[in-house]
């Protein structure tokens, strides 16, 4: 892809996020405490489904300090709220390793983001992109499907670690706000690029979007 033409997709997602920001708590902070407990809790869960309990959550355990000392059924009874029993003691183990290896303060580097219990590459990134504001790739299912379809590159299964996915997604979150980037790639892809009868029409990307071409104005 030319640099003008990344320029005009990074800018159309940016512009399109703009209009159709969907306003998660989550989103209006950066601090990196509350961004991880969101992504633990979001993990397979609807995020309509975590607002309030995320709010809850953070009204009892505000931070890492608060949670390293909690009680672990009390954080079961949460955690078996949200569906996600086996990510118990994600919670409890990230925030002491925190504050056992940092003093409470999030670290900035990638390698040592992963080192936390329970934060993987996914968690780590956002916290790199929204917290810290430097330009590094986040890939989930949704951006992978969306990288997938516009550029055209017909990988099926899992694809969200494939190289070519990963290489994409390198250029495209080189961008200076790259927080409200993830937030808009992922809200377009939520809405828009959908894995199921993708709104084609709708799209601002279509005429230059691959998937769109192949299966739809080629049908026509």
């Amino acid at each position: 892809m030319k640099p003008d033409e990344l320029r005009a997709l990074q800018s159309k997602l940016l512009q399109w996020g703009k209009k159709n920001y969907r306003d998660y708590p989550w989103r209006h902070t950066r601090d990196p405490y509350q961004i991880m407990i969101a992504e633990f809790m979001l993990h397979r869960t609807r995020a309509d489904q975590v607002v309030p309990i995320f709010i809850q959550f953070l009204q009892k355990y505000p931070d890492v300090y608060a949670l390293a000392e909690a009680d672990p059924s009390e954080i079961g009874k949460v955690t078996e709220h949200l569906g996600l029993h086996w990510r118990s003691g994600h919670f409890i183990a990230a925030a002491k390793y925190v504050v056992e290896h940092y003093h409470g303060t999030f670290p900035r580097d990638e390698k040592q983001l992963l080192a936390i219990p329970g934060v993987g590459d996914y968690v780590s990134s956002a916290i790199i992109t929204v917290c810290y504001n430097k330009p590094h790739r986040v890939v989930d299912a949704n951006i992978a499907r969306f990288i997938n379809r516009f550029f055209g590159l017909y990988l099926s299964g899992e694809i969200r670690r494939r190289k070519e996915i990963l290489e994409l997604a390198d250029v495209l979150f080189d961008i200076d706000e790259p927080g409200k980037f993830l937030f808009a790639i992922l809200d377009f892809s939520a809405a828009i690029c959908k894995s199921k009868n993708p709104l084609h029409q709708e799209c601002p990307l279509r005429t230059n979007c691959i998937y769109n071409i192949e299966t739809v104005q080629y049908k026509c």
